[in-house]
């Protein structure tokens, strides 16, 4: 599979990782510093995962994990 044709990276969050009401941001903190981009916020709030525009990376909900509402 090439570069060009592989899937994006699927990245598993708990409800602790959330940086806010629902999101996380990109890149995250295991990435490599090659691999580093605008820091962007990803919203996992409306269908627990979101897709980083710039590297494709996929944030995904645990199964079982509930997303904090606010006050």
């Amino acid at each position: 599979m090439s570069a060009a044709t592989q899937a994006p990276a699927v990245v598993e969050v708990t409800a602790q990782d959330l940086q806010g009401p629902g999101v996380v941001f990109c890149p995250n903190p295991k990435m490599p510093l090659w691999n580093h981009h605008p820091k962007v916020f990803v919203d996992l709030s409306h269908a627990g995962e979101g897709q980083c525009p710039y590297c494709g990376t996929v944030y995904r909900l645990k199964a079982g994990e509930k997303i904090p509402h606010g006050h």
